[in-house]
């Protein structure tokens, strides 16, 4: 029977809170590690560590990066992917998730996908977050990916760009199709990189579908919240 992950998006997505709640679940990080280094780049380090929420306990997952590339066209990471000895599921769910995030970029920007110039989500702790959360969903064999009704925050961030609204635009365009609700949190609760895994990765919206429960786990982001846990959860099963 295929096997679903299902996130339950109470604070929001992000790469890392993705990749964190999967190792949480776990993925060893020994084994997304080693598919990540199939990758031709180099000067990053990902760590996992075990961190507490308003109570509940999780995976923080961080990227030390000792590479000062931060920019780089979708063109370049898509031959990053290609030339890589990643699994071809891996290679193929990679390749959407940056294909989508270019695909929004793109429209935004009046520009075409290939061109498109990724700032924050070009740098080496994006391409780790992302990559390493297809390899974990590979280590873990999951076939689906279905998500809750995604929270979002409001106001102003800041980006490469200056302030922008929150949600940023391309997480919105990114967000088309999926249950959303807003929180009164001026923190960006789901980034572009969050959103680019569900639209990149077909998720599906939703309650958590009937399955046989297998494994679970929580992703922390970095921010500590007053009112409630900064995670993401995952649960994992078959049905």
């Amino acid at each position: 029977m295929p096997r679903t992950a299902w996130f339950h998006a109470f604070s929001g997505i992000a790469g890392d809170m993705a990749l964190g709640s999967l190792i949480d679940a776990g993925a060893p990080v020994a084994d997304v590690r080693s598919m990540l280094e199939s990758l031709p780049f180099d000067g990053w380090k990902l760590h996992a560590e075990p961190v507490s929420r308003n109570g509940i306990a999780g995976t923080n997952v961080t990227v030390e990066v000792t590479d000062t590339a931060t920019h780089r066209n979708a063109s370049t990471i898509f031959a990053m992917i290609a030339d890589s000895t990643l699994p071809d599921r891996v290679k193929h769910r990679s390749t959407a998730v940056f294909t989508a995030l270019a695909t929004a970029e793109a429209a935004l920007h009046d520009s075409s996908i290939d061109n498109v110039h990724f700032h924050e989500v070009g740098g080496h702790d994006a391409i780790v977050d992302i990559v390493g959360t297809v390899a974990a969903l590979e280590v873990l064999g999951v076939d689906a990916v279905a998500v809750s009704p995604v929270a979002v925050g409001m106001g102003m961030v800041g980006s490469a760009h200056g302030r922008i609204p929150n949600p940023a635009p391309a997480t919105v365009r990114l967000l088309a199709g999926f249950v959303t609700h807003g929180v009164d949190l001026g923190l960006e609760l789901t980034t572009p990189t969050g959103a680019a895994l569900l639209a990149g990765l077909d998720a599906t919206s939703g309650p958590m579908p009937e399955m046989t429960v297998e494994a679970s786990g929580f992703g922390a982001g970095d921010a500590v919240l007053e009112k409630q846990p900064n995670l993401l959860q995952v649960v994992i099963g078959e049905g």
